[in-house]
């Protein structure tokens, strides 16, 4: 779609999980980490300015100072808590009565910007053990692949692919990478590797649609 290598691009985020608390209860927190062959200042502008998002991302209205409420078209919306330019911002992240919480960091690095994105939440254990941190991880694994298509060349990524691309050769072959890495990441954090496996298969058939594998 783009001429930039989807699975290569899948290949260059790092992903781990961390544990957490807020308001007394433990949070899952995953990390998304990439180094993007970019300016800290032009990657801080993609992120955060109304006329790039929608090229990469989606459309975001409101007020996106601190402070400020936004909402994703079709998607979360919640209140700027911190914004530093160019080097962090912090949200709420809420969908309905669910409140999550991202933070999203930049540093220079290898002539480049390194990007670490990190969503908190408190997890349904139900939920958990279906999906596991993919359920997240992979949505955010696929607005970073978008950012580095914008990156590098400009074009309007979501806009050309839209919600087709997940299910193309392509979009399949990305996901099923990043489910993948989302699951070494559960078993990392001490989940049994079958289970954690089982889940990522899970995440994989629901983002391009395809049939559940058995158990």
């Amino acid at each position: 779609m783009t001429g930039i290598d989807a699975l290569q691009q899948a290949g260059l985020v790092t992903r781990e999980l961390r544990r957490g608390e807020r308001d007394g209860a433990p949070t899952k927190v995953a990390v998304a980490r990439r180094t993007y062959r970019a300016a800290v200042d032009d990657v801080w502008d993609a992120l955060t300015d109304p006329e790039r998002l929608p090229r990469w991302f989606a459309p975001v209205t409101g007020d996106l100072r601190e402070g400020g409420r936004y909402q994703v078209v079709g998607n979360a919306g919640g209140v700027v808590e911190e914004c530093r330019a160019p080097e962090r911002f912090a949200l709420t992240w809420e969908m309905g009565e669910q409140v999550s919480w991202v933070e999203v960091l930049l540093a220079p690095a290898d002539g480049g910007t390194e990007l670490t994105l990190l969503h908190e939440a408190h997890v349904d254990p139900a939920f958990w053990e279906q999906f596991g941190p993919g359920a997240v991880g992979v949505g955010w694994d696929l607005a970073l692949w978008g950012l580095a298509v914008h990156l590098a060349t400009g074009a309007a990524v979501a806009q050309e692919g839209g919600e087709q691309w997940p299910m193309t050769p392509e979009g399949q072959g990305f996901i099923e990478r990043a489910a993948t890495g989302w699951a070494r990441a559960d078993t990392a954090d001490g989940r049994e590797a079958a289970s954690a496996e089982a889940a990522g298969q899970r995440t994989f058939a629901f983002y391009t649609g395809t049939a559940a594998p058995e158990a």
